[in-house]
């Protein structure tokens, strides 16, 4: 089934605190190359039908608007996968 993948992650500048608690339990548990974790969102819009540029345009606009919170957030990709 075709899907347009859209990825969204806290803005850099933010904290990120479940990513700082899965840091440092990864430090806990004897990862200690890790030095930085940040979690963000994953989100899967799928078709019943092949996936058009428009598709993926609109797909930018529906992440941008509705998807993610512009103040705290950035959509860092959106693709597809067939």
């Amino acid at each position: 089934m075709p899907k347009i993948i859209v990825e969204i992650m806290p803005k850099q500048d933010l904290l990120d605190p479940p990513g700082k608690a899965v840091a440092n339990a990864l430090k806990r548990s004897g990862h200690n190359d890790i030095v930085n974790v940040r979690i963000g969102k994953r989100i899967e819009l799928h078709f019943d039908r092949p996936i058009t540029q428009a598709d993926l345009d609109s797909a930018g606009r529906v992440a941008a608007s509705f998807l993610s919170n512009d103040v705290i957030e950035d959509v860092v990709a959106i693709t597809k996968e067939d």
